[in-house]
């Protein structure tokens, strides 16, 4: 028994270490998620005040998911957050060209109602309903590549996103149409 001699708090040390460094990993990755939500939360109110716009109605546009999507993300505890937030006007930021803004238009418009599926509480409608909104983003994104894109490999993988996740969106569409009532 080589550890016999060593003592207890310095055998235990690695595993305290550990313990200390998963406590870390979990305080940043929640500090990093509270900041995301600090910027997504702040930057329409921002804009909206350098644009003159404070009158904005403030509402996310969900209709990128199914009504089942919609539905559980308005059950959640978090839907009211989430409905606040609006990331409209964030494409007309002055200095960007036209594929900046419409690269930044097809990100928000998939990202928040992203985010807002990940408050739904049921596991395989969540997955579902986040990768609808991924995939519907992700073909937003090569339409821009297409339109103002050049490199005729960009362009060609571009085009198989949209001829391989068009379908994927179908697919995924019909199983929560058949599941979203059911959690």
């Amino acid at each position: 028994m080589p550890d016999a001699d060593v003592p207890v708090a310095a055998r235990q040390q690695p595993h305290i270490r550990n313990q200390q460094v998963h406590h870390r990993r979990t305080l940043m990755r929640k500090l990093e998620l509270a900041a995301i939500m600090a910027v997504l939360l702040a930057a329409p109110t921002l804009h909206a005040q350098e644009s003159g716009m404070e009158g904005h109605s403030g509402r996310v546009d969900l209709s990128i998911l199914p009504q089942g999507c919609q539905d559980a993300i308005q059950k959640s505890d978090m839907s009211g957050m989430m409905q606040d937030m609006d990331m409209s006007g964030m494409e007309s930021m002055e200095g960007m060209d036209e594929a900046q803004k419409a690269s930044l238009q097809a990100m928000m418009e998939m990202n928040v109602p992203m985010m807002a599926t990940h408050t739904i509480k049921d596991p395989d409608l969540a997955f579902y309903c986040g990768m609808i909104a991924h995939h519907t983003g992700a073909i937003a994104m090569a339409e821009v590549e297409l339109k103002y894109g050049d490199d005729e490999a960009s362009t060609a993988m571009a085009q198989k996103i949209i001829d391989a996740q068009g379908p994927e969106i179908e697919e995924m569409t019909f199983w929560v149409e058949e599941h979203a009532g059911q959690q």
